[in-house]
């Protein structure tokens, strides 16, 4: 499958049961309920971004939220891409366009956060940061014995910013969504 057989749109509630199905098949996701996966498609598609194949499958999302105490911040729940999809810059290219639509809207920080050993999701944050040209500060939010009973690794916060709106209007065209 070529790099550009897929395009980038908001979610719609439609796709939560395809993002859950998305999710399973990319471990070592987290899996949320379809429920979840619903209201990530609906009530917060503001802060999400689908990818879709020619055939109108989901082969790509990232959910995310903006924290009600931290309005200019982005933080991005999780990232899934299909294993087919992999190697062809997808990820990337949604998690640079969600952020130019949330900075449109005041957004100037990207927060995540990533278990230790997880390195897919730490080398595209890094490709992200580089691009923003911003530095990240890092810091155990949910440890392993506090947080989870030993049963899931530390979960540890990497925080961004601020990046200027000129960093985001020299993106690439491959960071634009469709209607």
């Amino acid at each position: 499958m070529s790099s550009k057989s897929y395009s980038l749109r908001r979610p719609r509630a439609t796709d939560g049961y395809a993002l859950n199905q998305l999710v399973k098949r990319c471990p070592p996701l987290d899996t949320n309920s379809v429920y979840c996966n619903l209201l990530q498609c609906s009530d917060f598609s503001a802060t999400g971004i689908a990818a879709e194949d020619s055939q109108g499958e989901l082969v790509g999302f990232i959910s995310g939220y903006r924290p009600p105490s931290r309005p200019d911040t982005l933080f991005v729940w999780q990232v899934a891409v299909d294993s087919r999809m992999r190697g062809q810059g997808l990820a990337l290219n949604m998690l640079l366009a969600l952020i130019r639509r949330c900075a449109a809207d005041g957004v100037r920080w990207l927060e995540t956060t990533i278990s230790p050993g997880n390195t897919a999701s730490e080398a595209l944050f890094a490709r992200a940061f580089s691009t923003l040209d911003v530095q990240a500060e890092t810091r155990v939010l949910f440890s392993r014995a506090g947080h989870f009973d030993g049963q899931h690794d530390d979960e540890v916060l990497y925080r961004a910013g601020p990046f200027s709106p000129s960093a985001l209007s020299t993106l690439s065209d491959k960071t634009q969504e469709s209607a």
